[in-house]
């Protein structure tokens, strides 16, 4: 069985799924669930560009180091390195899947989808709502690396 491997996707790579991959990385950690975690954004807006500060600030209040990642695009070779690909919210749903190769296996959905009670909906963006929206973004995508845990752990 292969090795589950999460993408998780927003538009710019630089608030939601940096987050995410932070928040996954912790839950994976503590869940002792050996899983590959990376980010990136359907836009190429921040390449090679760190998270927003505000994203840094929220991980790092949660105890999590996010400064090193580096924005990066979808791109077609991730339909194939990654089990699971999860977008932040529906357009970006609509991007990953218009992006996605004929024959490719990997798993599109909602993140929040993986959370009972809260599937479809969308992780808001933090980007232009302020400093508290950060914190709920944090939740959103903390509640959805413990499900994800839990559901991935044999």
């Amino acid at each position: 069985m292969q090795k589950p491997a999460l993408l998780f996707v927003c538009l710019g790579n630089i608030c939601r799924s940096p987050l995410a991959e932070g928040a996954m990385r912790a839950a994976a950690e503590r869940g002792g669930l050996d899983v590959e975690i990376d980010s990136c954004g359907t836009a190429a807006y921040h390449v090679g560009s760190p998270p927003d500060p505000r994203s840094v600030e929220t991980a790092a209040a949660n105890g999590i180091d996010i400064s090193g990642l580096r924005g990066r695009q979808l791109a077609a070779e991730d339909f194939t390195r990654f089990t699971h690909i999860f977008a932040m919210d529906h357009q970006n749903l609509r991007n990953i899947e218009a992006m996605r190769p004929a024959g490719t296996g990997a798993q599109v959905s909602l993140l929040m989808d993986a959370v009972p009670g809260r599937e479809g909906a969308a992780i808001a963006d933090p980007y232009y709502d302020g400093e508290d929206q950060f914190e709920c973004t944090w939740e959103d995508v903390n509640a959805a690396a413990e499900a994800l845990v839990k559901q991935l752990k044999p």
